[in-house]
């Protein structure tokens, strides 16, 4: 869940907020002026902007031209995510998907055309149960979710794929041609491509673990992921994350980043932290890779964002709100970043969307 509603639930959980409670009535906070937004050290971000005013919201990204976002975000009469549209000065918002199920992972098509999200519904018009937290902290790995495409306008549900399992965490390649995807339909969480009519479905990754959240880099020739991987299927710890995909769960406190070729050629892990890292997403100069990590606070479970070039050298922290930050993305120009952080809360364990002014 690019950038999926399992990463989302990472910070559900790390903030002890349960996945599938019930909404709570949002109780907005003020515009704040953008100085009062940044903390001290975040000296690449400058003229930050609040988009979104309680509740939670995740996985904000950019239309190709840069002024439009896709979020999921869970508010109003609805009881859990539902996918939605939005200016990037945060005005003109407007729901997207049908108000069934639970949505997570959506994306604009490069020409804008289209949106392709995650969704429950054809499973149960109703939200999904929350995940079993009798093993430990855990993320749902739904067996319902399946990739939809839809008008901007909401219009013209296609429903592109009809596989059994967890089907998330899709996005379009740069040139609008394929889609990237997460998928347990082997029986391991692995990278998929298809085509944007949900066609000529390819396996990419094969090593035994959860791949997930991808991203492509701007040419279209890689992509960046975040995993866990097992070289030994025998160990206590493979048999567990296996017995608990099996029950549609997984455990997500330790995952490294990747960067391989797009046809799953050439993987290269790029960090070796120990940490929670995920939402890796390319700088536009297809070299620099930005996540999110609590590599500085891992009994905190504190989450900031981070650079680092895609050979994994020059690691450098952005953030330092000593909360939340995460889902980070640059626009198509590298001008700007939009991410979602818990900064600025009008109540305890808000998330929402922040745009800013990139300096590099």
């Amino acid at each position: 869940m690019r950038r999926s509603r399992l990463v989302a639930a990472v910070v559900l959980g790390i903030l002890a907020m349960a996945v599938g409670e019930a909404p709570r009535a949002a109780e907005p906070a003020a515009p704040a002026p953008a100085d009062s937004l940044m903390f001290p050290g975040e000296t690449h971000i400058s003229n930050v902007r609040q988009l979104t005013f309680g509740g939670d919201n995740a996985e904000a990204y950019f239309s190709a031209d840069g002024r439009r976002l896709t979020l999921q975000s869970t508010r109003g009469d609805w009881p859990c995510d539902q996918i939605y549209t939005m200016n990037v000065d945060g005005s003109a918002v407007r729901r997207v998907s049908n108000g069934r199920g639970r949505c997570t992972c959506s994306f604009y098509s490069p020409d804008g055309e289209r949106i392709i999200y995650s969704s429950t519904f054809a499973g149960a018009d109703t939200c999904p149960p929350r995940p079993d937290m009798s093993a430990g902290y855990t993320w749902a790995v739904y067996p319902t979710y399946d990739i939809y495409s839809v008008r901007p306008d909401g219009s013209d549900l296609r429903r592109l794929n009809d596989v059994p399992g967890y089907n998330a965490e899709a996005v379009y390649s740069p040139d609008g041609r394929k889609i990237l995807f997460t998928s347990d339909r082997e029986g391991d969480l692995e990278l998929y491509t298809m085509n944007s009519d949900g066609s000529d479905v390819r396996r990419i990754t094969r090593a035994l673990g959860y791949d997930g959240g991808a991203f492509f880099s701007p040419d279209g020739k890689r992509i960046v992921f975040r995993g866990k991987h097992y070289a030994d299927s025998t160990t206590a710890e493979a048999r567990e994350y296996l017995s608990l995909l099996r029950r549609h769960l997984v455990k997500p406190l330790h995952m490294e980043l990747f960067v391989c070729d797009a046809d799953g050629g050439n993987l290269r892990q790029i960090t070796g932290n120990g940490a929670a890292n995920f939402c890796p997403f390319f700088h536009p100069d297809g070299r620099r890779i930005i996540f999110t990590s609590n590599v500085a606070h891992q009994k905190g479970m504190k989450f900031d964002l981070y650079l680092i070039r895609d050979d994994g050298t020059g690691l450098e922290r952005l953030t330092n709100s000593g909360g939340f930050d995460a889902f980070p993305m640059f626009s198509p120009d590298g001008k700007r970043l939009v991410w979602c952080s818990t900064r600025h809360a009008g109540r305890a364990h808000d998330i929402n969307t922040f745009i800013a002014d990139w300096k590099d």
